[in-house]
């Protein structure tokens, strides 16, 4: 029988990964690691599920950053602003009181383009940060030796082909302790209504705008100071936040 982690990680990003035409207003390209322990998450997951039948009806909801913030979809009936707010505030709540640890990486892609004269598929070097202090974390756990899963969304046949040859070459020893790594790659379709890749996709943009707009109020931010991975000095920065360049 395989040795399985104790752990569960959850992907997804924020921003485009293009470097041709940036987005003045959002330059940047954000990938999120939530990483669940086990016994943790089988309490993440009911909880996520009663929110939505309180607000909903019903469960098949999938809670999308993009959709919640422009009141798209599901999310139209959240045009009062009483409405949004409370709902906001609930889902807040939620992320504040779950366990989780939060690894991610920002690359600033108007300064990367600028620094480097060969550049990088962005999502390939965050891949490359975030497993590597993925497997840091793991190993302060005790638990680098087994197999632990990390849990993407489907995008396309080409990028998941490209996207799980980056990983395997990582995984392989193209990575920053020259260390195998006992990960795997699991591809989740975009329906399939998972509670951790919905915390993922809820998680990152509020990291993308810790970075362009350090000044703006980010309530959702504030809230994730607590669940980065620190340093033994309780810093997050390069550790659990990860800028680049």
């Amino acid at each position: 029988m395989t040795n399985f982690s104790d752990y569960i990680i959850y992907v997804d990003e924020s921003g485009d990964h293009g470097l041709v035409s940036l987005d003045a207003n959002y330059p940047v390209f954000v990938l999120a690691f939530c990483i669940f322990k086990k016994e943790n998450y089988l309490q993440v997951a009911p909880t996520l599920q009663a929110f939505k039948f309180k607000h909903f009806g019903h469960d098949q909801v999938i809670l999308h950053e993009t959709d919640i913030r422009r009141d798209r979809g599901d999310f139209s009936c959240l045009k009062s602003k009483e409405l949004k707010t409370n709902f906001l505030n609930e889902l807040t709540d939620i992320i504040e009181t779950s366990e989780f640890t939060l690894i991610t990486t920002v690359i600033k892609k108007d300064d990367y383009v600028q620094r480097y004269h060969k550049v990088d598929n962005p999502y390939h070097i965050a891949l490359g940060f975030c497993l590597e202090r993925v497997f840091n974390f793991l190993q302060s756990k005790q638990s680098h030796q087994s197999k632990t899963h990390i849990v993407v969304e489907k995008r396309g046949k080409s990028e998941d082909e490209e996207l799980e040859l980056e990983f395997r070459r990582i995984c392989d020893g193209a990575n920053f302790h020259r260390h195998t790594y006992p990960f795997d790659i699991i591809f989740a379709d975009k329906k399939s209504n998972s509670a951790g890749l919905q915390f993922a996709d809820l998680v990152a943009r509020p990291v993308g705008l810790s970075i362009i707009k350090p000044e703006q109020d980010n309530r959702a931010f504030d809230v994730l100071k607590s669940k980065f991975y620190c340093n033994g000095s309780g810093d997050f920065l390069g550790y659990g936040l990860k800028k680049f360049p």
